[in-house]
């Protein structure tokens, strides 16, 4: 999790209060020190907001060999009628989402609040070539921004792709989601342009618990999968990994 949803976890716990004072000098102080003590691992706090660039290298070809046997996957959308994609708001997420599109094989697109023209354009292509129906998925906060981020988003997508069967489907934040779940809310900012004719507060999508994240993107990408075709496609998946392997084997040994 990351540190907001912690302290959005413990705000309706009633162990804090919902203020940023509380956030940055309660929680944030707290996960720095409790890490640093070991009271929790390192792990359990995600930060996907930096990362690092690094070509990937190996010791020699027989070590490139073993790693890419034991990375191999089949693509499991090759025999479905259809794709997915999920498409989040928020960068700091992805790490709640991605060990549910990863096993599934299915893109996250991380928008980072508007995603730029050339992230679109690109994306639209891929759409465009595939041939095949697209079912996006969208997770962000419901704020003015946050509700049109899709429309817009949609709307470019639909011009750059013009003949691609696009489906394009807001999954969270929902006012269902708001009411079932209680989530907290913090004031609109006025300061948004769109803030003009939204009514009421706004809600983050981190507001919502990452097992509920989860669970609702794992629902939308199985929906659209034959279980038969994925079956098979793992079993051919994983005589071909042994072969990979055995490969690998009979390099080191000619080594």
């Amino acid at each position: 999790m990351t540190c907001r949803q912690v302290f959005y976890r413990l705000v309706a716990l009633g162990a804090v209060g919902k203020t940023e004072p509380e956030y940055k000098s309660t929680v944030c102080r707290l996960l720095t020190e409790m890490r640093l003590d070991g009271s929790i691992p390192f792990h359990w706090i995600a930060d996907n907001t930096r990362w690092m660039r690094k070509p990937i290298t190996h010791g020699d070809l027989n070590e490139y060999v073993g790693e890419m046997a034991a990375l191999y996957r089949r693509n499991l959308w090759d025999n479905q009628d259809a794709t997915v994609e999920v498409w989040l708001e928020k960068d700091a997420l992805a790490g709640v989402l991605y060990p549910i599109t990863g096993a599934w094989h299915v893109p996250l697109m991380v928008t980072r609040g508007y995603p730029s023209l050339s992230f679109v354009y690109d994306a639209a292509q891929v759409i465009q070539a595939t041939g095949r129906p697209t079912h996006l998925y969208y997770l962000g906060d419901y704020d003015p921004s946050g509700l049109d981020i899709p429309r817009s988003t949609e709307a470019r997508l639909r011009e750059f792709a013009p003949d691609a069967d696009i489906t394009f489907e807001r999954i969270a934040v929902t006012p269902a989601q708001i009411e079932t779940y209680g989530l907290l809310t913090r004031p609109t900012k006025q300061t948004d342009s769109r803030a003009r004719g939204f009514a009421g507060e706004s809600v983050e999508v981190d507001a919502l618990p990452p097992t509920v994240l989860r669970e609702l993107v794992d629902e939308a990408i199985t929906w659209h999968l034959d279980a038969a075709a994925v079956v098979r496609t793992r079993a051919i998946e994983a005589l071909e990994r042994d072969s990979l392997l055995a490969m690998a084997d009979t390099m080191r040994g000619n080594a």
